[in-house]
């Protein structure tokens, strides 16, 4: 993933303040499929040194899905958490050379049964940014219909599909039964756009 340019503050109208951290040394942990762990030790921008524990990510996909007022949700179970979550359809990216649109169409299919006709690139979005540089794209898929013979779903995943009217997802939202972060950012999105 590209780095994302650096924020630069100006205090009280005085000088810029950069706040870039140089690598010194990475020592990569675990090097995997999806993600590699590295720890790096860094420069401050005081010149001292400091150590950070990163996760490089291949990146995801995200994909909201209305239909006459409900929302796409798939439920499933978590194990980083070891409990059931409510999401919108999402998946990794097979490598970062990947096209996100096209994993975006291949983990509707293979969650929902269901394929669009349209597509929107909704944004792009880092989940963790103080140790992991994932970058998870969300798309609209709009007029979606089953599609017979669909893509199978992965081995090891077990989902429930839902549609779910937008009021009870963002109730859902409130009581804290949803609180993955990438369905509430499309929720919200959503909710702000109906009717449009």
């Amino acid at each position: 993933m590209k780095c994302l340019k650096p924020i630069i503050i100006k205090q009280n109208g005085g000088e810029i303040m950069d706040f870039t951290e140089k690598t010194i040394q990475r020592d990569i942990k675990y090097s995997g499929r999806i993600f590699t762990v590295t720890q790096d030790i860094v420069e401050l921008p005081n010149g001292k040194t400091s150590t950070r524990d990163l996760v490089f990510h291949t990146g995801a996909v995200a994909v909201l899905v209305i239909r006459d007022g409900k929302m796409l949700l798939v439920r499933q179970y978590r194990k980083p958490l070891e409990m059931h979550f409510l999401e919108i359809p999402a998946g990794k990216l097979d490598s970062k050379e990947e096209v996100p649109l096209e994993a975006a169409k291949r983990e509707l299919e293979e969650e929902t049964n269901l394929v669009a006709e349209e597509w929107v690139k909704m944004m792009e979005m880092v989940s963790t940014p103080g140790f992991c540089d994932e970058k998870i794209t969300l798309f609209q898929a709009k007029n979606v219909t089953v599609k017979e013979n669909a893509k199978p779903a992965d081995e090891d995943e077990f989902v429930e599909i839902l549609w779910m009217p937008l009021e009870e997802v963002m109730q859902k939202i409130q009581t804290g039964e949803i609180a993955d972060a990438k369905t509430i950012i499309a929720a919200q999105y959503a909710w702000m756009h109906k009717g449009e």
